[in-house]
């Protein structure tokens, strides 16, 4: 990974890269040692900038009190941890090695190590009648009061551990009633207690939006190291081979093992409707028009003016921003809203 990051440090044009983030994994299992390599590759090949919000993803088992203490010293300055559920039952149905307990004990290591900007994940959706237990969760996280608070509705992948079970009739999934049910609440219950619901999964306290993920969200162009990895570089999209040896085997030899897809005017347009309409922020159908020479705001008139009066968004000055309960149907709403381009 240190080789690529030498590799790659022409990708981005050299603009100072503001956000760094550890994750996609679970790279607190890597000791300080390791995690020190990495940033410093980071730093000797980038211009990182001095307000830079660095980022790390944990399980609550690896933060001991020392390893939090390192990831401060380190100089990571936002931590994310997988919490999941504060239910040691719910835990224990999804495999997860921590307990209550460890949760409990690694955000108050991490406090005490001098992190204020904290997130922490919520799993919701996970078993049918679990609404009692949501609530608990949700209010333990609001006694916490971390700056940030990802909630994801469990999501079931074939060829996995629930996936299987799913197929031989172990589990149920989840009703999309109880689902919508279930995220209503969370969304009600955070934004009441002074959160800002700024994207479908995301809460922040004000000053606390997490600028690397709101990124993303705004097309800004990014570097991935790694196998797996995604890059953007607002023409094209690459992602890395997902085989670790042959990961390893192409950059021995200077090579990128990468697969790029070069975006159509079509894709660019279609994500900027799937990821703006995700945020606070909307999809700016005006910037769509401007750049692109596609007035979707007058071929999707009569559909813009139904989601409306549906009170499933507002509509001004050409963006579209959807309503809580929009937000229920956004990925829905963005692939009805996608353009199509004849000259394909």
């Amino acid at each position: 990974m240190i080789s690529e990051i030498a590799l790659r440090k022409d990708y981005l044009g050299h603009e100072d890269v503001d956000t760094v983030y550890f994750g996609g994994g679970t790279p607190s299992i890597l000791d300080k040692g390791e995690l020190a390599r990495l940033l410093d590759a980071i730093y000797e090949n980038h211009k990182v900038s001095d307000d830079a919000e660095i980022t790390i993803e944990a399980n609550p088992d690896d933060l001991k009190r020392q390893k939090a203490k390192d990831l401060a010293d380190l100089g990571f300055n936002r931590l994310s941890i997988g919490v999941q559920s504060f239910d040691n039952d719910t835990l224990s149905y999804l495999n997860r090695a921590h307990s209550s307990e460890e949760s409990f004990l690694a955000i108050r290591n991490v406090v005490e190590a001098g992190f204020l900007n904290l997130n922490l994940d919520l799993i919701f959706s996970i078993q049918e009648g679990r609404l009692e237990i949501l609530k608990k969760d949700v209010n333990h996280m609001l006694q916490l009061r971390p700056a940030h608070i990802s909630a994801y509705s469990l999501t079931i992948e074939k060829r996995t551990v629930f996936g299987n079970w799913l197929e031989k009739g172990k589990i149920d999934k989840v009703s999309d009633d109880q689902a919508a049910n279930e995220y209503e609440y969370i969304v009600e219950a955070l934004t009441g207690a002074g959160y800002l619901h700024y994207e479908v999964s995301n809460f922040a306290m004000p000053g606390f939006i997490s600028r690397h993920n709101s990124s993303y969200w705004k097309q800004v162009p990014y570097l991935g190291i790694g196998p797996s990895a995604h890059s953007f570089n607002a023409r094209s999209r690459q992602v890395n081979i997902n085989n670790n040896s042959r990961y390893i085997q192409a950059i021995k030899k200077g090579n990128i093992p990468a697969a790029e897809e070069v975006l159509s005017r079509a894709d660019s347009i279609n994500e900027i409707l799937l990821t703006g309409l995700r945020t606070q922020w909307g999809a700016d159908l005006s910037l769509i028009r401007n750049r692109f020479g596609v007035d979707l705001e007058s071929y999707y008139k009569s559909y813009i003016q139904d989601l409306v009066k549906l009170n499933l968004a507002t509509f001004n000055d050409g963006k579209i921003q959807l309503s809580k309960k929009g937000m229920l149907i956004a990925d829905k709403i963005s692939s009805d809203l996608f353009f199509i381009d004849k000259n394909d």
